[in-house]
C-alpha cells in the first residue's frame, strides 16, 4: 500500500515538475474541478442517503519532438457524506483498479469521507506518416453508437456515469496504419488486473458514404470475438450499428456463443432540437438483485445491460445559447421497468457550468416486487 502511494504521488507530482522548467515551451495542461452534491432515496418523503464529491482532473500533455508525444492526466475526488459512513467496501469500490498497473489508490481513508487519486492516462506515443504507435494506459475507443457499445471489447463504460466524461482507459499497446484517407488497420492488445489478455484486430474503410469496421480477436482470454459496425445517415439522420459475437476459447465446439447488438437513430432539426433512438439486444445473461448492484459493478461488453432487450430514446433542446435541457428514458420489457434521466445544464460563463440531473430507475428484478431507485444531482464545473 506505501509503494503504491508513493508511486501515484510521484505520477501526479511529476508534470509539475515538468511543468516548472520555463525553457519548455510544448506542454499543455488543462482539467477541471467540480463540486457535486448527491441525494439517492427510494421514495421522496422516506430516507434520504446524501453524499459530496468534489472532482478534480489534471491532463498533462508533453510534444517531445515532432515524432514523440507523451501524457499523463490524473484523476483526484474528495468524497464525504453517507455513502461513504454506511455503504458497505464502498471505500475498496472507490479504489478498485481494472488496470494491470495498480495506479489507484485512497490516499486518505476514514470514516465519514476519503481522498482517492488514480492515473487513468499515462502514455507515450510516436507518429511517423501513416503509422501510430501508443503505449500505456490509454482509451481504445471502437464503439460507433452513444449508448451502447458491443464493438468496445477494450474499454466498456456506463452511460449512467456521466461525471467521469473521459472514460476508462487500458493499459494496452495499440498500433495504427491509415491505409487510405478514411481507410486504417489497427490492432491493441491490453492486459488487465487479473492478467487476462484482450488482443484483436480492427480494418476500417469508408463505402457508400458510410464508415464500416469489421474486427476479431480474444476478449479477457475467455472468448473469441468477431464484430462489425457502421456509421452514416439516411436523410440526414445518423445511422450507427454494431453487433459482436463471443464464442469461449474453451471447449469451442461444446459450447454456444453470445450475441449483442446495438443500433441507433438520431436527428438534429433546424432549430438545434435533437432526438435520439437507440437499441439494444444483449444474449449474455446477468444474475443482478437491484439496480443499486448493477449501478456500481465493474462492466464488461457482456454485461452493458441487465435485460435482454433495452430501448432508448432521448430529446435535447438549447432552451437559449446558455441553457440545455434533455430528457433521456430506457424500457426493460422483460422486467416491466424503465429508466428517466432529466438534465439542465446553464452556462455561468465560457468554462463555469451549472448542472441538475436526476435519474429514476423501476422495474421488478422478482416478480410480483417492485424496486424503484432515484439520483438527484447538482453540479457546480469549472474548466480550465
Amino acid at each position: 500500500m506505501l509503494r503504491k502511494s508513493i508511486t501515484i504521488t510521484l505520477l501526479i507530482f511529476l508534470p509539475y515538475t515538468i511543468l516548472s522548467q520555463e525553457t519548455n515551451r510544448n506542454i499543455t495542461i488543462s482539467g477541471y474541478i467540480s463540486n457535486m452534491q448527491t441525494a439517492m432515496f427510494e421514495e421522496i418523503e422516506k430516507d434520504w442517503y446524501t453524499d459530496n464529491l468534489i472532482h478534480n482532473r489534471l491532463n498533462f500533455k508533453w510534444y517531445i519532438s515532432n515524432f514523440f508525444t507523451t501524457a499523463i492526466e490524473v484523476r483526484n475526488r474528495f468524497i464525504y457524506g453517507e455513502f461513504v459512513k454506511y455503504f458497505p467496501n464502498y471505500a475498496d469500490l472507490i479504489d478498485r483498479e481494472n488496470g494491470w498497473f495498480d495506479l489507484s489508490t485512497n490516499l486518505v481513508e476514514e470514516k465519514s469521507f476519503l481522498l482517492h487519486s488514480t492515473v487513468d492516462r499515462a502514455w507515450i506515443d510516436f507518429t511517423a506518416g501513416n503509422l501510430q504507435i501508443r503505449a500505456g494506459r490509454q482509451r481504445i475507443n471502437w464503439g460507433q453508437n452513444f449508448v451502447w457499445n458491443p464493438n468496445d471489447i477494450f474499454n466498456t463504460y456506463s452511460f449512467f456515469d456521466f461525471d467521469y466524461e473521459e472514460k476508462p482507459g487500458s493499459d494496452a499497446l495499440r498500433v495504427q496504419y491509415y491505409t487510405g484517407a478514411s481507410s486504417l488497420f489497427e490492432v491493441a492488445v491490453k492486459i488487465d488486473a487479473n492478467e487476462d489478455i484482450t488482443a484483436a484486430g480492427k480494418f476500417q474503410f469508408n463505402q457508400w458514404s458510410y464508415d464500416f469496421q469489421i474486427l476479431g480477436g480474444l476478449l479477457n482470454s475467455e472468448d473469441w470475438t468477431l464484430g462489425f459496425g457502421w456509421a452514416g445517415d439516411i436523410e440526414g439522420a445518423g445511422f450507427r450499428g454494431e453487433m459482436t459475437y463471443l464464442h469461449p476459447k474453451e471447449n469451442f465446439t461444446d459450447t454456444s456463443g453470445i450475441f449483442i447488438a446495438s443500433l441507433g437513430l438520431d436527428y438534429t432539426f433546424k432549430n438545434s432540437l435533437m432526438i435520439q433512438f437507440e437499441a439494444l439486444y444483449n444474449g449474455a445473461t446477468l444474475d443482478v438483485s437491484g439496480f443499486e448492484q448493477y449501478y456500481y459493478m465493474p462492466l464488461s461488453v457482456k454485461t452493458i445491460s441487465f435485460t435482454d432487450y433495452t430501448f432508448f430514446a432521448s430529446v435535447s433542446y438549447p432552451v437559449t445559447p446558455l441553457f440545455n435541457g434533455s430528457l433521456s428514458g430506457m424500457y426493460f420489457p422483460s422486467m416491466d421497468g424503465f429508466f428517466l434521466g432529466p438534465n439542465l445544464t446553464y452556462s455561468l460563463s465560457d468554462n463555469i457550468g451549472l448542472s441538475l440531473i436526476a435519474q429514476h430507475f423501476r422495474g421488478e428484478f422478482t416478480e410480483g416486487t417492485t424496486q424503484k431507485m432515484t439520483l438527484a444531482f447538482l453540479r457546480l464545473k469549472w474548466s480550465f
